[in-house]
């Protein structure tokens, strides 16, 4: 139930003043630890996915959130306090006439709003997850859902073929009645849904076999997506009229893909950067040389220094993830570690042993700072 929400500010851990970036900072946070691909079977974290990305919907459009700072709830949420529709149809201000017109008789907007009337699909929400490498270049994926279409037999209309509906004699097909009740503050006129045709103005007589008299059916529906080069985990990609089709002529709802990536064996990635560990032999670190690096793109060769220490961070410019707008790529950061030898046989630890004795303290930069240290 809406009254239950907990308010989108709370849910993202963050201050009602926050920045757009300190928005999405928080979201691709939580998005990332409650994401289903990473908590399988976890009901807890599936319901607390959801609530982060409804939360970041609104917090991340600035209309949304100012209806949502004025108006709390039911400034984003048509279904606050018991009434339908879905999440992303947003608020009316219409509503403001009907809650007055249901006391008023319509002074302040025209009465109660009906069904007969344009009305725009509900919007439908699903996850796709896609490789590392398919984030990162881009791809066409094939998905599959069910939703709501209008139906092929009546087009819509709800009537069997051959006949129409027909307009609803009580209400004149306004999908409203009137009443007038006598209270100890005088005579109040209320306006509400007309009990004859539920407030759709029309009757029909025949209602179509297909959809038996909705209008509409649920269809599989198979759809090819375009996911954008450097699209991360976390995001959303919105298909515009690919929700649940609409009713009395409104559009057709939205669809949004909501992107989880998987994790890769050697890769992390944060924003367009990408960051990898390469392990070095000790020779190597020591002598310098050539280190073939693994990227998204294939090995490269990269040249470390002589004397290069465990946790020493290379830059290769570009050759990080494409930035999802189309404008340039981020860089990728490998940081080496030197892999100590094992199994050494008596041979190799006696000539280590004898090119340990040939080093002397100015070889050992790190460590005699280290006992100068200790020996303040």
């Amino acid at each position: 139930m809406a009254a239950d929400k907990r308010d989108y500010y709370e849910v993202l851990g963050i201050q009602k003043g926050a920045g757009d970036q300190e928005i999405k900072k928080a979201y691709r946070k939580l998005a990332k630890e409650n994401h289903p691909d990473l908590n399988p079977g976890d009901k807890g974290a599936e319901a607390r996915f959801k609530e982060i990305n409804e939360a970041y919907e609104v917090l991340s459009d600035a209309s949304k959130r100012a209806r949502y700072d004025q108006f709390g709830f039911a400034g984003v949420d048509p279904s606050y306090g018991g009434g339908g529709g879905g999440f992303e149809t947003g608020f009316d201000f219409g509503d403001l006439g009907d809650i007055f017109g249901s006391f008023f008789g319509g002074g302040f907007g025209g009465g109660s709003r009906t069904r007969t009337g344009p009305q725009r699909g509900e919007s439908l929400r699903m996850g796709l997850t896609i490789t590392f490498e398919e984030a990162a270049f881009g791809c066409e994926k094939e998905i599959s859902l069910d939703r709501v279409e209008q139906c092929e037999t009546c087009k819509g209309s709800g009537a069997a073929p051959g006949t129409s509906p027909e307009t609803c004699s009580s209400c004149g097909g306004t999908g409203t009645v009137q009443q007038r009740r006598q209270t100890p503050m005088g005579v109040f006129a209320t306006t509400g849904p007309c009990p004859r045709c539920g407030g759709r103005g029309k009757i029909i007589s025949t209602p179509c076999k297909d959809c038996s008299g909705s209008g509409q059916v649920r269809r599989r529906k198979t759809l090819k997506v375009n996911i954008p080069a450097g699209i991360d985990d976390g995001q959303g990609i919105t298909l515009r009229g690919q929700g649940n089709a609409g009713k009395n002529g409104g559009p057709a709802g939205d669809l949004q893909l909501i992107i989880g990536v998987q994790p890769h064996q050697l890769f992390k990635r944060d924003g367009s950067d990408v960051y990898c560990d390469a392990p070095i032999t000790f020779t190597q670190a020591v002598l310098g040389g050539e280190l073939e690096i693994p990227t998204i793109d294939g090995k490269v060769k990269y040249d470390i220094p002589e004397g290069t220490q465990t946790g020493a961070t290379f830059r290769l410019r570009g050759k990080g993830i494409p930035n999802v707008n189309g404008r340039g790529r981020g860089d990728q950061y490998v940081t080496v570690y030197i892999e100590t030898p094992r199994n050494l046989t008596r041979e190799q630890k006696e000539a280590l042993r004898k090119f340990s004795a040939t080093l002397k303290e100015h070889n050992y930069k790190e460590r005699k700072s280290f006992f100068e240290k200790f020996k303040k």
